[in-house]
C-alpha cells in the first residue's frame, strides 16, 4: 500500500504563508528603497544642494570689467567663465545638445527611465553607454566638480543626480535648465568654462552668433574636451562634430543638404586665448582690482553670508569710465612714438656702457628684483650660487617692439637688456566728471608689470611750476605782473640754475610760457613754499611735498594719476574732482553692491583757474610746447590747447600734461632707473620724449567724430574775468618767426634747476 507524501502537496495554509512572506519581502524592499532615497535626499550619503545652491551654484564665475561704451575690457578669473541668458544662445546650440545628448529631453521629467534601463543592460553586456539626461548632467555640474571613479561611490552619486534632476525639473523650465547647463560646462583647454567663454576662445564670437557647424563642434567637445580638442586633435574634433551634425539631421533640426554642407566645412578656428595681461588696458585692470579690494574692505562690503567678495570667482560686473576706443588710441599712440624713440635711445647707448660708474650697481639691483632671483633664494641658494645661475645661458623670451622673440642668453644679460628699454605711461580724464577715459601704465604688461600711472612716482620737474603761479594769482598777483628773472641765491644755500628767456623782468604769463626757473624761484620765495605745498595737496597730489623752495622746480616725486587730476582743476574752474577709475559694481545677478561717490574740492578761485588755463595755452602757442602745433610728428594740432612740459636733471624724466576744454591727458617717459637716460635734450626733454604721445593721441580723438570732443576754446568762468588784466605785452615774437628755432632755444629752460 502506497502512502501519499504531505511534503509534495501545498496546503492552503502554505499558500497564505508564502504570500505573506512575498509581500513582506516586497514591502521591505520598497521600504528600504524609500528609506535609502530619503537618506540620500536628506544628505546622509553626501550633502545635496538646496534651491539656493541650485540657483546660485558655487562655480568660479569670471568677473567682467566693462567700459563706458558697454564693451568687456577684460576679466578676472580662476575659471574663465561668464554666464549667458537663454535668449543669448543660438538655436543651433540647443538643437545640437538635445540631438546628441538627450533626444527625449522635452518629454521626460529629469530621468529617462527607458534609456536608463537600456544603458544598464548594455553596460552589463560589456557595451558601456552613457545614460545621463541633460538635467542629470547639469545636476552633476552643479553639486560635484568631478565624476566619482569608485564604483560604489559612483552609484551613490548617480542616485544623488537623479534626485537633484527631478527637483530641477519640478522647479525650472526646460529653457532654464539648458541655460544653466551651458553656463556650467567645462571645455577643458585654455581655462575655458561655459559656452560664452568657449565661443570667444575658439571662434572669437558670442553664443548667439555661432553657426550650426560651430555649435556642433563645441557641443561635441563636451564628451571629451581633451580627445576632441580642435587644437590638439583636429581630426577627432571634425569627426565628432560631424556625428553631432548627423544627429541634428536625424532629429530634423537641419536638412540633409545643410548637413552635407556643414560636414565639409573646415574647423575655422579663431583662437582667442584669454590671460590677465592680454587685451586692452592690462595695467588699468591690475590696479583696478586692488582698488576694488581696498574699497570693499574700507566700506565692509561683503556677500549676504558675510564672506568677502572674490573678484576671481563671484562673477561681478565692474563698470568703469574707460572708453574702449580711446584706450585703443592711447595704446596705439604710445607704440607709434615709443618704438621710434627707443631706436634713438639704442643708438646712444650702443656707443657706451650704461652700467659703469654710478650705474654699476643697477644690474645687481635688477637681478634682485627679478622673479628668478626670488625663486632661487626661496630654494636656499646662496648669493654666490645665485650669481652663478644668472651667468648661465638659458632659453628665454624677450620683448621687442616688433614682438616677442625666443633666444638663449644669460639672465644677467637679460637684466641688462631690459633695463635699457624706455618706459612710458599715459592717462586721460574728463576734468568736469573725473572720468578716466584711457590708462596706459607701461609699454608691455607681460614683461614690465609695474604700473607707472598710479603706482609709480617720479620727479615732476617743471610740471610743478603752475602751482606756484596759481597760488600767487589766487592771492593778488595778476598774469601781467612783472617779476625779476635773473639768478639769485635764497637762504644762503640754494641757487637755482637756468637762463633768461622772455626778458628780465618778465610777466607771470611769459614766465610760464618759457618755463623760467629764475622767475619761478623768486615767486615761491615771495608767496611761501608751505602755501604752495598746501595747494598741491588741495589739488589732489598725495605724495610727500616738503615745504622748501625747491618744490617750485619740481624736486618732489608724484604720480601721473595725481598730476593729471591736479591740472584738471585748472580746466574745471578751480574745482578738483577725484580721478574716477570705477563707476559701480554689480553682483552676478545684477544687484548694485557698490557705487562710487567722487571727492570734490574747490581748490582755486574760478578766475584764477581761467588765468592759469590762458597761461598754459601760451606754453603751446609759442612756448616750450610749440612743436605740438608746427610739427606733424608731434600732432600738428590747431585747436585751442594748453599744456606744460617737464624735464628733470640728466633727462631722467620727461613729462607733458595737455589740457583741452573737455579732456586732460598726461604722459611720462623715462627708464626704470634714473641713472639711465638720454645724454642730450634733443630727445630727452619733455617736449620730445613725452609730448608726442599726447599729440598723436589727441589727433586720433579729435578725428573720431563719434567721440564728440569739443575743439572750441575754453569757456570763461561765470561773470567773466574782472580781477586782473589778461592781455599782457606780446612776447610771442621774441625769437622771431621761426618756430623751430624758438623751440631749440626754449627747451634748455624746461629743466629742473636746483
Amino acid at each position: 500500500m502506497k502512502r501519499e507524501s504531505k511534503s509534495n502537496k501545498l496546503t492552503e495554509e502554505d499558500v497564505r504563508r508564502y504570500n505573506g512572506i512575498f509581500w513582506k519581502i516586497l514591502i521591505g524592499v520598497v521600504l528600504i528603497a524609500v528609506l535609502f532615497l530619503v537618506s540620500v535626499r536628506i544628505g546622509l550619503f553626501g550633502k545635496l544642494p538646496s534651491f539656493k545652491d541650485l540657483e546660485n551654484p558655487k562655480s568660479n564665475l569670471a568677473s567682467e570689467i566693462i567700459t563706458d561704451d558697454n564693451k568687456v575690457l577684460g576679466t578676472y578669473f580662476v575659471h574663465n567663465r561668464s554666464n549667458v541668458k537663454y535668449s543669448e544662445l543660438a538655436p543651433s546650440l540647443v538643437h545640437a545638445l538635445v540631438s546628441i545628448e538627450d533626444k527625449r529631453f522635452y518629454e521626460h521629467s529629469g530621468i529617462d527611465y527607458s534609456r536608463t534601463i537600456s544603458t544598464i543592460l548594455l553596460t552589463l553586456a560589456g557595451d558601456k553607454q552613457g545614460g545621463s539626461t541633460i538635467t542629470q548632467q547639469l545636476a552633476l555640474n552643479l553639486f560635484s566638480e568631478k565624476r566619482e571613479r569608485n564604483s560604489l561611490k559612483r552609484i551613490m552619486q548617480k542616485f544623488q543626480e537623479w534626485i537633484t534632476a527631478v527637483r530641477l525639473e519640478r522647479n525650472y523650465t526646460k529653457e532654464e535648465i539648458v541655460m544653466m547647463y551651458f553656463n556650467t560646462v567645462d571645455f577643458g583647454a585654455y581655462n575655458t568654462f561655459g559656452i560664452k567663454s568657449a565661443a570667444r576662445t575658439f571662434f572669437n564670437t558670442t553664443p548667439d552668433q555661432l553657426t550650426p557647424a560651430q555649435s556642433a563642434l563645441l557641443v561635441g567637445m563636451l564628451k571629451g574636451p581633451g580627445i576632441y580638442s580642435p587644437v590638439r586633435y583636429p581630426e577627432n574634433a571634425i569627426n565628432r562634430r560631424n556625428l553631432v551634425l548627423k544627429a541634428m539631421r536625424d532629429q530634423n533640426f537641419i536638412t540633409s543638404e545643410e548637413y552635407e554642407t556643414y560636414r565639409e566645412e573646415p574647423l575655422g578656428l579663431k583662437l582667442t586665448i584669454t590671460h590677465y595681461g592680454e587685451g586692452l588696458a592690462p595695467y588699468f585692470r591690475a590696479v583696478l582690482k586692488e582698488e576694488i579690494k581696498k574699497e570693499f574692505q574700507r566700506l565692509a562690503i561683503t556677500k549676504p553670508d558675510g564672506t568677502p567678495y572674490d573678484l576671481d570667482r563671484d562673477g561681478l560686473k565692474v563698470y568703469t569710465p574707460i572708453n574702449y576706443t580711446m584706450q585703443q588710441y592711447a595704446e596705439e599712440a604710445q607704440k607709434e612714438w615709443m618704438k621710434r624713440l627707443q631706436g634713438e635711445f639704442d643708438k646712444q647707448w650702443a656707443r657706451r656702457d650704461a652700467f659703469t660708474g654710478e650705474n654699476a650697481k643697477l644690474l645687481d639691483i635688477g637681478m634682485k628684483r627679478s622673479d628668478r632671483y626670488r625663486v632661487l633664494k626661496a630654494d636656499g641658494y646662496s648669493e654666490s650660487e645665485i650669481r652663478e645661475e644668472f651667468d648661465k645661458k638659458v632659453p628665454m623670451e624677450l620683448f621687442t617692439w616688433e614682438g616677442n622673440v625666443d633666444t638663449t642668453m644669460t639672465p644677467m644679460d637679460s637684466v641688462r637688456y631690459m633695463k635699457l628699454f624706455l618706459r612710458n605711461s599715459m592717462m586721460a580724464m574728463e576734468p568736469q566728471t573725473g572720468y578716466i577715459r584711457a590708462w596706459v601704465g607701461g609699454i608691455d604688461f607681460e614683461h614690465f608689470k609695474y604700473d607707472q600711472v598710479k603706482r609709480g612716482t617720479r620727479q615732476v620737474g617743471s610740471l610743478a611750476k603752475p602751482f606756484v603761479y596759481a597760488y600767487a594769482i589766487d592771492n593778488g598777483y595778476g598774469p601781467c605782473v612783472s617779476i625779476p628773472n635773473h639768478s639769485r641765491t635764497y637762504g644762503g644755500t640754494w641757487t637755482p640754475r637756468g637762463s633768461v628767456q622772455g626778458g628780465d623782468p618778465i610777466t607771470l604769463k611769459n614766465a610760464i610760457k618759457y618755463s623760467q626757473n629764475y622767475a619761478t624761484a623768486y615767486l615761491i620765495n615771495e608767496v611761501g613754499a608751505a602755501n604752495v605745498a598746501d595747494l598741491n595737496k588741495r589739488m589732489g597730489v598725495t605724495s610727500n611735498i616738503p615745504s622748501n623752495l625747491s618744490i617750485a622746480l619740481g624736486s618732489y616725486d608724484a604720480s601721473l594719476y595725481d598730476m593729471v587730476g591736479a591740472y584738471s582743476a585748472f580746466v574745471n574752474q578751480g574745482t578738483w574732482v577725484e580721478p574716477i577709475m570705477i563707476l559701480r559694481v554689480e553682483d552676478k545677478n545684477g544687484a548694485l553692491i557698490y557705487e562710487k561717490a567722487p571727492k570734490v574740492l574747490k581748490a582755486l578761485n574760478s578766475e584764477t583757474a581761467y588765468a592759469m588755463v590762458d597761461m598754459l595755452k601760451g606754453v603751446v602757442d609759442g612756448g616750450t610746447g610749440s612743436r605740438l602745433r608746427w610739427d606733424p610728428n608731434f600732432g600738428g594740432l590747431k585747436n585751442p590747447i594748453g599744456g606744460k612740459t617737464g624735464t628733470t636733471n640728466r633727462n631722467s624724466d620727461a613729462w607733458f600734461i595737455g589740457i583741452t576744454p573737455e579732456l586732460v591727458a598726461g604722459v611720462w617717459t623715462g627708464a626704470e632707473d634714473r641713472g639711465i637716460s638720454f645724454s642730450s635734450m634733443r630727445y630727452g626733454q619733455g617736449a620730445a620724449a613725452a609730448m608726442p604721445v599726447f599729440g598723436l593721441f589727441m589727433r586720433k580723438v579729435f578725428a573720431d567724430k563719434d567721440l564728440n570732443y569739443s575743439q572750441e576754446d575754453f569757456p570763461e568762468p561765470p561773470g567773466g574775468i574782472t580781477r586782473f588784466e589778461m592781455d599782457c605785452a606780446n612776447f610771442s615774437q621774441f625769437y622771431g618767426n621761426d618756430p623751430a628755432k624758438a623751440d631749440s632755444q626754449l627747451i634748455e629752460d624746461d629743466r629742473l634747476g636746483f
